[in-house]
């Protein structure tokens, strides 16, 4: 840990001067992240077995099909991952289908 730390803290006392000194040195980068898509489990018709294993428990599947409650956050972008690749399972095998 203590070789991440200080590379991280390295990093920020570089981005720190950079920004003071106004000459900007460093290289930046522009990153944009795309919005969570919402997701109506009825529609993407995953098992529910296999959505209480990857979330942790049945009454988050529950909550999803009642409509109560709708997959976000690291739900809907793992959702979103599986469906913009069908090898993601293959590849990454954290769910069993």
């Amino acid at each position: 840990m203590g070789n991440i730390y200080h590379s991280i803290m390295e990093g920020l006392s570089e981005a720190i001067e950079d920004a003071q000194s106004g000459g900007k040195k460093l290289k930046r980068r522009v990153v944009s992240v795309v919005p969570v898509k919402e997701y109506n489990v009825e529609e993407y018709g995953v098992v529910p077995k296999t959505l209480c294993r990857l979330y942790g428990g049945p009454k988050t599947v529950e909550a999803w099909e009642a409509g109560t409650n709708h997959p976000s956050g690291t739900a809907s972008r793992i959702l979103n991952m599986m469906e913009m690749n069908d090898n993601l399972i293959i590849n990454f095998p954290f769910v069993k289908v």
